[in-house]
């Protein structure tokens, strides 16, 4: 079995694994993962402490997401909504986020960090709640254990596999930290080519509180709709004016009638990647021109135009799911493990 260099523990220590895991966990785009196979793999040569890599990682997770939470905490909703600005992937989770933490409460974070997106949004999204900081340490520290050994094992268990291609990069005149760098390197690539994209999308299809403002005053006024998640009505009891509730987990199919109209859609999103994804799927129930606003609502209230309360019904129009949460605990269920 080829051998894993002992140098390598010096250089990718317990310190390495930490500063990997914070900087993930803080929202740098470079993956931890690699560097916890790494870590493993170092173990299981005897180079390297269990306990010592383990420790490491997880008081990393914990110091980024206490952060995370922090935030959240002290600055709600608006934070995540400047969060999103600049990532993605956190804008299209966010929702799903919303959505699985209603259903299956704090314990969700035990497997969050699994979900690509879902970890990093948990955190703040369980600040802007209600949940007692003890009960999410506690599930947080589970799931950053659960993450890290996970890695950390898988790369035990490949430490053959992964001691050959070591000697194979070191015998082609690199190393490790070039191979690690290139990953990263190509990972931030991928996520500037997905959103250069997502602005070429937005620039054809958005519209602008200004432009929608002006079609609302013509002889041929949209159709609106608020694709905020149904907590968010509850929590913010108020709409553009005219806009219809709209929940795409529901069963309920949306009023064929309109799917000649011209349809605007609007939700929390400042950078409306749940409303793109959100415009795809009306287009495919029917749906022939449909608009995603530019900054959504809050982007609406910024430019000084008015809402109004929304109707009761439209407060509780949510999916059948909605029926099994606790609506006094502002979202989410706190639960602490037996």
């Amino acid at each position: 079995m080829p051998h894993v260099p002992t140098s390598l523990a010096s250089s990718w220590g317990a310190w390495a694994v930490f500063v990997s895991v914070l900087a993930t966990q803080l929202g740098v785009p470079v993956p931890a993962a690699p560097m916890l196979i790494l870590a493993g793999t170092l173990v299981a040569a005897g180079n390297a402490p269990f306990w010592q890599m383990l420790a490491a990682a997880v008081l990393a997770v914990l110091i980024a997401d206490s952060l995370w939470f922090a935030a959240g905490r002290l600055y709600g909703r608006r934070f995540l909504n400047s969060l999103v600005r600049f990532s993605l992937s956190i804008d299209s989770t966010l929702r799903t986020a919303r959505r699985w933490f209603e259903r299956f409460g704090v314990p969700l974070l035990a497997v969050s960090k699994f979900v690509p997106g879902l970890g990093l949004v948990s955190a703040p999204l369980l600040g802007t709640t209600q949940i007692e900081v003890r009960v999410f340490v506690l599930w947080d520290l589970i799931g950053a254990t659960a993450w890290a050994s996970f890695w950390m094992l898988g790369g035990a268990a490949l430490q053959e596999q992964i001691g050959r291609l070591i000697v194979l990069v070191r015998a082609n005149g690199t190393t490790v930290i070039d191979v690690l760098a290139m990953v990263a390197l190509g990972f931030v690539l991928y996520r500037w080519i997905r959103r250069e994209q997502f602005r070429q999308w937005l620039a054809k299809y958005h519209i602008t509180p200004d432009q929608l403002d002006a079609m609302m005053r013509s002889d041929t006024p949209p159709v609106i709709y608020d694709a905020r998640p149904a907590e968010i009505r509850r929590r913010e009891p108020y709409r553009i004016a005219g806009a219809i509730a709209l929940d795409l987990d529901s069963p309920d199919r949306v009023d064929q009638l309109y799917s000649e109209h011209e349809v605007v859609v609007y939700c929390v999103c400042p950078n409306e990647a749940t409303a793109k994804i959100i415009a795809r799927q009306m287009r495919a129930k029917g749906f022939k021109h449909v608009r995603p606003l530019k900054g959504g609502l809050d982007a609406w209230e910024k430019h000084g135009y008015p809402v109004e309360a929304m109707p009761p019904e439209h407060l509780h129009a949510a999916s059948d799911h909605d029926d099994d949460i606790d609506h006094d605990m502002v979202t989410i269920r706190a639960t602490a493990p037996e």
